[in-house]
């Protein structure tokens, strides 16, 4: 049972995908892909190969370590071709039949399909598939894409899909694996990553370049967005059906969610958020003595922020990597311990400091309280923080786990009231310009944003339809869970 109570106030990312096209080891390169990628989605893993007469399937609630790491398993998963995903679920439902990738056996063969995004007008579909006699076997919106492709009438399977995606909205990164191809996807705007790699001949696709480098491939280029790959015995063929519009990718990966050591426009993560603490020590002064980050997100931030403050770097809290989200039922008498399950002050370099403590993000701001406190009783004068991002004031749709706006700390409350509201001495925050000066622009365009960006802005890049028509984001992931 997942127990909610003791998550991290992190936002997260709903699934890494991965595929391999032409490998006589696919299986076991996807078992590795999906664990370079695993901070992507914790709760179910699984892979699908094809052997050049049958699919074959395994999905496990779980770590990929925990349920691809025995010789058995891996036998189940015969052929040269596979793709894989791990997932984290918004709502609670693990369930074994949401973890994908999904299979179906369509009129014009075997079609598995692996999905990272979230489409916003997935319930409009869903109602209408359901109305015209569609069986729908989970909650997932993946198999929204799924049933559409089922029903185009179009051949051959790759004008299918062009056919479905036509008709969906929202943000979305596929692999796709028929009988005879591997397909990857980006939706118009690329908000979702995907990249293609080479493992000595055999093509990759993969959300992000850890999971090449972890088998040893190269990196070839990024999938871009509105592009569709097509691999097969007779090559790689790229097909861009949809309208052209100016690129936005979630400016989340490089905050927050993507593996440090992933390569982003010729930088590692690491260095777009290191950039991040360094502008906001441009941005904010403060006087202090030690600066220490919110482990393990904000600690490239904090780097930079030291070193441009001129301030001392120190590890003034230290996390427990062993405590998982299952860990006990919360009990009254257990929920005093709070963040303490998670972190642990390093009395020795708070006592009797001016501390600047540093992270990514304050989403409700139920863990940034609980840390300042935490550093107070450990000693502390005075306890600022940074945030190494703008304020997140609006909800995501895009495959992104965010509260509502009632639940979103900055959506209804100042710098000020926040401040109040943690117990800090101060608060500051990154600007939006700043933000995309560490990603290497000079500052946000105002009329084509160079990120997706809506969290601070909500300039929202599609159109939310099934928002529109009045469902809350809480009661849209009930209707279809994000991938």
């Amino acid at each position: 049972m997942v127990n909610k109570t003791f998550q991290d106030d992190k936002l997260h990312e709903e699934c890494g995908v991965f595929g391999i096209f032409g490998s006589p080891d696919a299986s076991t390169l996807t078992t590795l892909g999906l664990h370079a990628l695993q901070h992507r989605g914790q709760e179910g893993a699984g892979i699908v190969t094809f052997d050049g007469d049958k699919f074959n399937g395994v999905r496990r609630p779980g770590l990929v370590g925990d349920n691809f790491n025995k010789p058995e398993i891996i036998s189940r998963l015969p052929g040269r071709n596979a793709i894989g995903h791990v997932r984290y679920s918004t709502t609670g439902d693990s369930i074994l039949k949401n973890i994908q990738p999904l299979f179906a056996d369509l009129a014009v063969g075997g079609f598995a399909c692996a999905h990272n995004g979230n489409l916003t007008n997935a319930s409009m579909l869903r109602k209408k598939l359901v109305n015209d006699g569609s069986i729908f076997q989970t909650t997932s919106d993946t198999e929204t894409i799924l049933q559409l492709v089922a029903r185009s009438k179009r051949v051959p399977m790759v004008d299918k899909i062009i056919d479905a995606l036509f008709q969906v909205q929202g943000a979305y990164a596929l692999v796709i694996l028929t009988n005879k191809k591997l397909i990857g996807v980006r939706d118009p705007h690329g908000i979702r990553p995907l990249v293609l790699g080479d493992l000595n001949g055999a093509p990759v696709l993969a959300s992000e370049t850890c999971a090449l480098d972890i088998i040893g491939a190269k990196y070839v280029r990024d999938v871009e967005n509105g592009e569709i790959v097509i691999i097969s015995e007779s090559g790689i063929e790229s097909v861009k059906p949809f309208p052209v519009v100016k690129e936005r990718p979630c400016i989340f990966e490089r905050i927050y969610f993507s593996r440090p050591d992933s390569i982003v426009d010729g930088k590692t993560v690491y260095y777009y958020r290191k950039n991040l603490g360094e502008q906001l020590a441009i941005e904010n002064v403060v006087n202090a003595d030690v600066v220490i980050p919110v482990p393990d997100s904000g600690v490239p931030a904090a780097l930079g922020f030291a070193q441009k403050a001129n301030i001392p770097f120190e590890l003034g809290i230290i996390r427990n990597h062993y405590v998982g989200r299952t860990f006990i039922e919360p009990t009254q008498n257990i929920r005093q311990f709070g963040v303490k399950l998670k972190h642990s002050a390093n009395k020795s370099y708070i006592e009797n400091k001016k501390v600047v403590l540093i992270d990514d993000s304050i989403v409700r701001g139920t863990t940034a309280r609980k840390i300042v406190k935490m550093i107070y009783d450990a000693g502390a004068t005075e306890v600022h923080f940074g945030i190494s991002c703008p304020p997140i004031t609006h909800p995501d749709f895009y495959g992104i786990d965010t509260p509502d706006y009632d639940e979103l700390l900055a959506s209804k409350k100042s710098v000020e009231e926040m401040r109040e509201s943690i117990g800090a001495t101060s608060l500051f925050f990154l600007s939006l310009n700043g933000t995309y000066k560490a990603m290497g622009h000079k500052e946000r365009n105002a009329t084509e944003p160079q990120f997706t960006d809506h969290c601070f802005t909500g300039d929202y890049p599609t159109q939310l339809l099934d928002n529109e028509q009045g469902t809350t984001s809480k009661q849209y992931s009930l209707l279809t869970e994000k991938n």
